[in-house]
């Protein structure tokens, strides 16, 4: 298990995309990995976007970059909830500065433009919020997962076994 030791916040809002929140988390937990589920409020039911729940095990204001090896931003309408909360945007710029990985899928990328750390990174996301990507100053690609340091990103849920997979290589990889 590669990834015993490693801990992961997966951040939760009402609307998530289904599929892009539990597959990752659960192809994470498969190679030993801790991931928690961080919403808005602590043990706090949340809905996704087709009616599958999903519990929160903290809330953003318990977590610290420092504690943690890697993020993960699921799509769905989530996205445009999650960046409103100054706690979620400092969290992922502090883990931008540690170099450790982030990884966003489809409409996710907005948590990172509204984080601002998307300036001169490849990068991909679902394509209708390709303009967006791209106004933040990211170079926007139309392929399955881009990886550029430590950020990955991915398109939809199609993708989501190649981002799955970069995204745990990554954290493997990752000795910040």
């Amino acid at each position: 298990m590669r990834l015993a030791g490693k801990h992961i916040v997966c951040y939760v809002e009402h609307e998530f995309e289904d599929l892009e929140l539990w597959y990752p988390v659960l192809r994470l937990r498969e190679e030993g990995a801790t991931v928690d589920l961080v919403g808005p409020e602590a043990n706090h039911t949340y809905t996704g976007k087709y009616g599958v729940p999903c519990q929160s095990d903290k809330s953003i204001r318990d977590v610290k970059a420092e504690d943690y090896d890697g993020v993960l931003v699921p799509g769905g309408w989530a996205p445009d909830k999650l960046r409103r909360y100054p706690e979620i945007l400092s969290f992922i710029q502090e883990m931008d500065r540690a170099k450790k990985p982030i990884g966003h899928i489809c409409h996710a990328g907005w948590v990172l433009i509204s984080a601002k750390i998307l300036q001169g990174v490849k990068t991909t996301s679902t394509p209708g919020i390709r303009d967006d990507i791209e106004n933040a100053g990211a170079i926007w690609v139309d392929e399955e997962v881009v990886v550029d340091g430590h950020i990955i990103g991915s398109r939809r849920p199609p993708d989501l076994p190649a981002y799955a997979k970069a995204f745990a290589d990554a954290v493997a990889q990752n000795h910040s």
